[in-house]
């Protein structure tokens, strides 16, 4: 499986590995198949990223907005 992504010019990129890791093992349980899993974790990943600059923490390259569905 390929997962590929568009481009994006977000600053707030710190940590994305792990948290791609982190929605994977969660949402495994949740869907049906691998396919499904991915494309849902991903779609929350790139959420995070989108909305990480509401957070205003820290300098240079931020974390991702791991509550970002609630604030």
């Amino acid at each position: 499986m390929m997962l590929s992504c568009g481009a994006h010019c977000h600053t707030a990129t710190h940590g994305t590995g792990c948290t791609l890791s982190a929605a994977l093992t969660a949402l495994r349980s949740q869907c049906a198949d691998w396919p499904e899993t991915v494309a849902k974790a991903k779609s929350w990943l790139l959420l995070a990223i989108a909305e990480a600059e509401r957070l205003e923490v820290g300098h240079g390259i931020g974390p991702v907005h791991h509550f970002h569905q609630w604030w």
